[in-house]
């Protein structure tokens, strides 16, 4: 089992977490008094929502987690899910997005996830890879 399996199976035994499809429809969440805390997009990494002043107060340190990816002004950090050390921390951190929360109750629903699907390149359409402009030349 690969460790963001093991996570979800932790969080399923808390109590306060309600799991579910994520409002991106990608992946599997929980969620705590309908504002969502945690999604999984993938086998090797979660998205969490801390609160935007939570992201300022705990930057030095999460700058600091290999673990961990912030990205300017956001408020979802991604973890990356590779060993048991790593699934603690996201525990942790859940524990303190439940506690952060709980301080502020929050006016607005939870920010949609900022993961970012890869980007679809669209391929040449038929017929338009190759394209002949006629120019009208003036006789002399």
């Amino acid at each position: 089992m690969t460790a963001a399996p093991r996570a979800i199976a932790l969080l399923e035994t808390w109590p306060n977490l309600v799991s579910g499809p994520p409002r991106c429809a990608v992946g599997h969440a929980f969620a705590s008094a309908g504002h969502e805390i945690v999604h999984f997009h993938s086998d090797d990494s979660a998205d969490l929502y801390l609160t935007p002043t939570a992201v300022e107060r705990l930057l030095p340190p999460l700058l600091h987690a290999s673990a961990i990816r912030v990205r300017p002004g956001a408020s979802w950090i991604t973890v990356l899910l590779d060993c048991d050390a790593d699934v603690q921390l996201l525990l942790g951190l859940v524990s303190v997005a439940l506690k952060e929360q709980g301080a502020v109750p929050p006016r607005r629903p939870t920010p949609p996830c900022d993961w970012e699907r890869p980007a679809v390149v669209p391929g040449p359409r038929p017929g338009a890879a190759r394209r002949v402009v006629d120019r009208l030349m003036p006789h002399h």
